[in-house]
C-alpha cells in the first residue's frame, strides 16, 4: 500500500490532552520566582482542512437536477463540479441511525440506534442513546484544537431528556459540539419550530408572516457562527455539521418557491420516473445498462389517480420540489460565507443528499403526515374537502398545513431504484449521493467515484485526512472499534479498487447484506406506503422473510434477483448477515418494530402520573408532557377569570394536529383537531363566571381503546358547562417538535379560530394548573349515546 499523502499525527490513546504545565518556579517571593510561561501546544500541523458535513433530509437521489432530476440544485453541482461525486455512497434507511452513523463512525445497533429516539426500547441495538464508549468525531477533533458546531436536525438525543430540564448529556454540546442551534426531534414546522441554541429553548428570531423559515434560519446562524470564528478564532480550524429539517415532512415552503414549480408534474410519477431515468444515464450519474426497476403492484400508477384527484397530488409534489430547490439555495449560502471568508480551498466539504430515501410516509398525499403515524385511515377526498374550506391547493406549504406528497412521489424522487425510506432491504432507501470538495487536496473529476462506502465511513476519513489515529479512551471511557472504513484513497484515484468489503443494512426488520460486489436482501414485514400494521401482526418473525439475490457488479439496480438461480451462494450470504447482526447488536431482527406496531403501550412516556404547572408554564415537548389527548386525564385550572375573558388556557401540539381548551368572548371552547380532517368543538353555552374560578376539563374514553372515541366534560366552579365526543382520537401524538403550552399558544396555533390572533394569551392570570391521570369507567356516562348523534363541527 502506498504511503498516506496525509499527515500522521502521534497517536494519543487517551483524550483529553493533559493540562500543559506551568514553565515557571515559583520561589518564596515573586523576586525569587521564574516566570516562564510554556507555549499551549498545538496538536494540528500547519494546513490541517475545515471541516463541513452537509446532510439534507429525506432526499432520494432521483430529485436533484444535477443527477438527471428535475428539482433545481445548483449549490450539488456546485460542489460536484468542484470535487467529486460518489454514486454508491449508502446510509441506513431512516433518519437517527444514519445521524448516529454518520458522526461516531460505527454502525447504527452498535450505538443503540437501530430505530428513531422516539422508539427506543430496552434491547441494547435499539437503546436509543450513543454509548460513551463509542466518542463522535466532535468530540475527538474538539480534543485536538477544532472548534466544532452543529445546526439542524439533531435526532440522537432521547426524547425525554429534551425538555429544557435536560440532561443535557446527550445534546449536541454534550457530545462534542461547542455550539449547537436547531431542533431536537425528528422532524418541526419550518415556519414555528421549537427551537434550541446549546442547552436553552429560544423562540424562532421572526414569525411566519415576517418571513421566517427554519432553513433560512439555519443559515442565517451558521454564517454569523463562521464570522465568530473568523474573529475570535482564527487559528483553530473548525468542524460544522449543518443537518437542514428539509425535506422532511411537513413539506413547507413558501408560494413563490412552489410556484416555480407550476405544471412540471403534470403527467405524473410514472412518467416523471422514466425521464429521470434516460438523464440520469445521459449524465453517466448511473451506467447505461442499469435498468429501470418497476413499479411494486401495491403501488398506485398514476393512471389510476381520479382524475379529480390529480390537482392535489400534483400540487403536493410542487411544494416538495420547491422545498427542496430551498434549502440547496440556502447550502449556497453557507458555500458562499465559507468562500468569502477565505476559507474556500481550505475546507473539507462533504455534501450529502439524503440520510436516507425520499419518504413515503405521506402514503396517499395528506394534509396532516402524522396521520399515518397514528394508523388513522382517511381518504384523500377527506384531505382535499379539508383543504377547501381553508382556501384550496395554495394553503399546501404554508404553516396553517402539514403536508406531505403521495409515497408514488417518493419512489419516483428514488429513481432508478426499488426502494424508499424506511426500507433498508433495497437501494433506494439506502443509496444517496453525495459530492466532496477540497480545492486544496481533491483534483475535480466529472466521472463518479464507484466504491460502494457507507455513512459510517466519514468518520475515519475524516481521522486519515487530519491524521489522527482513534483514540483508546475518551473521558476515561474505554473506545469501541470504528466500523467505517476510510474512503480518502478514492478522492483523487476514481479507479482504485473499492476498500468496503462488508457491510450490512436493517430498519425495522426490513434489511440486507452486502459483500464484495454481491448484496442479499429480505423486504421485511411492512410497505411503507401502505397504511396498517405490519404484515402478520404479532405473528411476524424474520424467518417468514423471502430473500432475494443480487450481483450488484452487473446489476446497477437491483433488478434481477438470483435468489432461485443460486441458492448457495443466497445461503453464504444470509449466514454472513447473522454474524454481522449478531457483532453489532442487532437482534432481534426487527426490534424496531417492538413500540411502534407490537406495544404502542410502551412508547416513550414520562413516568409521572400528575404534574403541577405555573400558569406561565411553556414549550414542554409533547413527548415529554402529560398525553392529554389519548390518556384518561383531568386537567384543573386555577384562574383569575375578567369580565369578558380571551385567551389560551393551554394547548398540546399544533396546526397539523393538536387540541386546546380557549376562552373567547367569555366562553369556554376546547377543540380537537384531528389532523386537520376532523375538527371537534365543545363550547359553553353561557360565559364562564368572573373572578377567581376553579376550572376542570375531563377527558375519559368512551370505551378503552386506543385511537377511540372520547367524553370530554367542563366544569367551572364544580358546574358542568359544556361537554362533548370526540369521534376519533389519536393513538400515538400530535406532533413531533411542538409542545404544551400554558396561558398562550406558543409555537404552531392549533385552532383556527385563533390562528390570526396567535399566541392568543389569555387575558385573565392562570395562578395553577394540576394535570393528573385518572381512572377510565368501566362504562361510558349515559349521556354518551346522546352526544353520539352530535355532529363535530
Amino acid at each position: 500500500m502506498s504511503k498516506t499523502p496525509y499527515p500522521v499525527l502521534p497517536p494519543q490513546e487517551v483524550l483529553p490532552f493533559a493540562p500543559t504545565p506551568s514553565g515557571s518556579i515559583a520561589g518564596r517571593t515573586m523576586q525569587e520566582s521564574v516566570y516562564s510561561p510554556k507555549a499551549k501546544p498545538s496538536r494540528l500541523p500547519p494546513g490541517t482542512p475545515n471541516i463541513l458535513i452537509i446532510l439534507v433530509d429525506d432526499a432520494g437521489p432521483g430529485l436533484p437536477s444535477t443527477l438527471g432530476g428535475e428539482v433545481a440544485t445548483p449549490n450539488l453541482e456546485r460542489v460536484m463540479k468542484a470535487g467529486v461525486g460518489y454514486n454508491r455512497f449508502h446510509t441506513t434507511a431512516m433518519c437517527s441511525p444514519t445521524r448516529g452513523a454518520l458522526l461516531t463512525g460505527r454502525n447504527h445497533h452498535h450505538i443503540g440506534n437501530g430505530q428513531i429516539a422516539e422508539l427506543a426500547n430496552d434491547w441494547d441495538g435499539y437503546s436509543g442513546t450513543i454509548p460513551m464508549s463509542c466518542a463522535t468525531v466532535a468530540e475527538v477533533l474538539k480534543n485536538y484544537g477544532y472548534s466544532t458546531s452543529a445546526f439542524g436536525k439533531w435526532h440522537n438525543t432521547p426524547a425525554l431528556e429534551t425538555t429544557a430540564a435536560g440532561p443535557f448529556n446527550n445534546w449536541p454540546t454534550g457530545l462534542g459540539f461547542e455550539y449547537f442551534y436547531g431542533f431536537l426531534a425528528g422532524e418541526a414546522s419550518q415556519y414555528e419550530p421549537n427551537l434550541v441554541r446549546n442547552t436553552t429553548i429560544v423562540p424562532p428570531p421572526r414569525t411566519p408572516e415576517e418571513g421566517y423559515h427554519l432553513s433560512e434560519d439555519l443559515a442565517e446562524d451558521a454564517i454569523d457562527w463562521l464570522q465568530k470564528h473568523k474573529a475570535f478564532q482564527p487559528e483553530k480550524p473548525f468542524f460544522m455539521y449543518w443537518a437542514s429539517g428539509a425535506i422532511h415532512g411537513p413539506h413547507h415552503i413558501m408560494k413563490e418557491w412552489a410556484d416555480k414549480y407550476k405544471g412540471k408534474f403534470d403527467d405524473g410519477w410514472d412518467a416523471y420516473r422514466e425521464r429521470v431515468f434516460e438523464r440520469a444515464k445521459a449524465c453517466g450519474w448511473i451506467p447505461a445498462d442499469a435498468e429501470l426497476t418497476a413499479r411494486p403492484e401495491t403501488l398506485a400508477s398514476w393512471e389510476s389517480i381520479p382524475e379529480e384527484e390529480k390537482p392535489f397530488q400534483r400540487r403536493l409534489m410542487e411544494v416538495a420540489a420547491g422545498y427542496a430547490e430551498h434549502v440547496d439555495h440556502q447550502i449556497g449560502r453557507l458555500l458562499d460565507e465559507v468562500e468569502n471568508l477565505g476559507y474556500g480551498d481550505d475546507t473539507l466539504v462533504f455534501y450529502i443528499w439524503g440520510d436516507n430515501g425520499s419518504s413515503g410516509e405521506g402514503q396517499l398525499g395528506t394534509i396532516s403526515e402524522l396521520l399515518a403515524q397514528n394508523m388513522i385511515p382517511t381518504t384523500v377526498a377527506q384531505h382535499i374537502a379539508a383543504l377547501e374550506e381553508m382556501g384550496g391547493l395554495d394553503v399546501l406549504g404554508s404553516p396553517k398545513t402539514d403536508n406531505q406528497y403521495h409515497a408514488a412521489w417518493a419512489w419516483a424522487g428514488s429513481t432508478p431504484y426499488k426502494g424508499m425510506k424506511l426500507l433498508a432491504s433495497h437501494l433506494g432507501g439506502t443509496r444517496n449521493p453525495m459530492a466532496i470538495r477540497w480545492p486544496g487536496k481533491i483534483k475535480p473529476d466529472a466521472t463518479p467515484r464507484s466504491q460502494f462506502h457507507h455513512v459510517n465511513d466519514i468518520v475515519p476519513t475524516i481521522y486519515e485526512v487530519v491524521g489522527i489515529t482513534p483514540p483508546r479512551v475518551v473521558n476515561g471511557i474505554p473506545q469501541d472499534p470504528i466500523d467505517g472504513v476510510s474512503f480518502a484513497y478514492s478522492f483523487n484515484d476514481g479507479a482504485a479498487p473499492g476498500r468496503l468489503l462488508t457491510q450490512y443494512f436493517e430498519i425495522m426488520g426490513s434489511r440486507a447484506i452486502y459483500h464484495d460486489g454481491w448484496m442479499a436482501s429480505a423486504f421485511g414485514p411492512r410497505e411503507p406506503w401502505s397504511p396498517g400494521a405490519p404484515k402478520g401482526g404479532h405473528d411476524w418473525t424474520p424467518d417468514k422473510d423471502e430473500w432475494e439475490l443480487y450481483n450488484l457488479n452487473e446489476d446497477w439496480t437491483q433488478a434481477r434477483d438470483l435468489a432461485a438461480a443460486m441458492p448457495e451462494k443466497l445461503q453464504q450470504m444470509k449466514e454472513l448477515f447473522a454474524m454481522e447482526a449478531a457483532k453489532n447488536k442487532v437482534y432481534p431482527v426487527g426490534g424496531g418494530l417492538w413500540v411502534p406496531f407490537l406495544h404502542p403501550e410502551l412508547r416513550i412516556a414520562p413516568p409521572s402520573t400528575e404534574w403541577n404547572f405555573a400558569g406561565t408554564m411553556q414549550r414542554m415537548p409533547e413527548f415529554c408532557a402529560p398525553a392529554l389527548g389519548n390518556k384518561p386525564n383531568l386537567v384543573t385550572i386555577d384562574a383569575e377569570v375578567p369580565p369578558d375573558a380571551s385567551g389560551v388556557l393551554y394547548k398540546l401540539g399544533g396546526a397539523g394536529g393538536g387540541l386546546t381548551c380557549y376562552v373567547d368572548g367569555g366562553q369556554i371552547v376546547y377543540e380537537y383537531n384531528l389532523f386537520i380532517v376532523q375538527r371537534t368543538k365543545i363550547r359553553s353555552a353561557g360565559k364562564l363566571p368572573t373572578g377567581r374560578v376553579k376550572i376542570e376539563v375531563e377527558t375519559v374514553y368512551e370505551t378503552p381503546r386506543a385511537g377511540g372515541p372520547l367524553l370530554v366534560t367542563i366544569r367551572a366552579n364544580g358546574a358542568v358547562v359544556a361537554e362533548g365526543r370526540v369521534p376519533v382520537s389519536a393513538a400515538l401524538l400530535f406532533s413531533a417538535n411542538d409542545c404544551l403550552d400554558i396561558g398562550k399558544a406558543l409555537g404552531s396555533p392549533v385552532s383556527l379560530d385563533y390562528y390570526d390572533r396567535a399566541p392568543f394569551p389569555f387575558s385573565g392570570k392562570i395562578h395553577h394548573v394540576n394535570v393528573r391521570y385518572i381512572a377510565q369507567p368501566a362504562s361510558a356516562p349515559a349521556a354518551a349515546e346522546a352526544r353520539k348523534a352530535e355532529p363535530a363541527e
